[in-house]
């Protein structure tokens, strides 16, 4: 006999990914449809420690899924690591009438949940950030928006690049991973594309390439930094030492965290938080949604948080193929 759940509560919490307004709205309006209360949690873990909690309808989201952020707004909790804090918070729940908890956020946000549930209140992970490291999924919510992004301003970079045979270097988001300076790397033509995952080496990875493609005529060139790379204006300095093309560095910034989600981002976001609602309903508690081979799966919080992810050593090919 599973534990009947009559009201959830729904956060976001971390860094905000466009889509993140989609599955709020999902989430509420399933719950709805099968007669759940639904708790909108402000500022994330934080807004639960202090009861910023209101009961949402289906106005509530109305005109949401294609907003950038969170309705909900957001917060990164570090006391939420402490135990104390934890147990707070599943105390908050009980006093609110919380029986169970949707956290739409990433790694961080996972863990939160994955305490919460060891402390007997149910929850549901929907992974939303633009990173896309979560590892128990092939995409997240937000990540084809932010490509997409980034993809936009760099093809206006290049413009000012070409006018004045530059090399531009240009670093985008993903923390420590580096699917999207991969991706977007690919979708721009860039001449070098370094990621965390994989070690380079300046010369041969930057420098011989510039020059190999220099005699073919080429006289501008992009090179795209993950932010987990870092050092994206001493790597400007230095090419431009090395070679005397006139080098400029570009940090794209958190504009790739905001504008308002793709097609891809709205229906993923839409499947998930559907998902969600229907595993609590069922008593299946404490999972993280997720997309394998293009079908929306889920597992088990803490198994989930033990996988690890890696590159794909084909789109390293292709990007090493064709940007000469």
């Amino acid at each position: 006999m599973y534990k009947e759940i009559k009201t959830i509560g729904v956060l976001t919490s971390g860094g905000d990914a466009p889509g993140m307004n989609a599955a709020v709205r999902a989430v509420v309006r399933t719950a709805l449809s099968k007669g759940i209360r639904v708790m909108g949690i402000q500022r994330g873990y934080n807004g639960l420690l202090n009861g910023e909690v209101y009961e949402m309808n289906l106005r509530s989201v109305s005109e949401i899924i294609h907003r950038g952020g969170t309705i909900l707004y957001t917060a990164r909790c570090l006391e939420f690591v402490d135990p104390e804090y934890q147990k707070k918070g599943a105390e908050k729940c009980a006093e609110l009438g919380i029986d169970a908890i949707v956290v739409i956020g990433g790694d961080g946000s996972f863990r939160g949940a994955c305490a919460l549930a060891n402390l007997g209140i149910p929850c549901i992970g929907i992974p939303g950030t633009i990173d896309n490291d979560i590892a128990c999924s092939e995409y997240t919510i937000g990540y084809d928006t932010a490509m997409n992004t980034a993809v936009e301003m760099i093809d206006k970079l290049r413009d000012t690049t070409q006018s004045h045979d530059r090399c531009s270097v240009v670093e985008v988001m993903g923390r420590n991973a580096g699917y999207i300076a991969l991706n977007v790397g690919i979708a721009t033509g860039a001449l070098a594309i370094l990621i965390p995952e994989r070690p380079y080496d300046l010369d041969h990875d930057i420098l011989a390439r510039m020059r190999k493609t220099q005699k073919t005529g080429k006289k501008h060139f992009i090179v795209i930094v993950a932010e987990g790379i870092g050092h994206t204006q001493e790597l400007a300095a230095e090419i431009q030492a090395q070679t005397g093309i006139d080098s400029r560095a570009t940090i794209l910034g958190h504009v790739q965290r905001g504008g308002s989600p793709t097609l891809r981002d709205r229906v993923t976001a839409s499947q998930m938080g559907y998902h969600a609602v229907n595993l609590l309903e069922k008593g299946i508690f404490n999972r993280v949604v997720a997309i394998s081979a293009d079908k929306i799966v889920d597992y088990d919080i803490n198994v989930a948080l033990s996988m690890k992810k890696t590159i794909d050593t084909i789109m390293l090919d292709v990007a090493n193929t064709i940007s000469i």
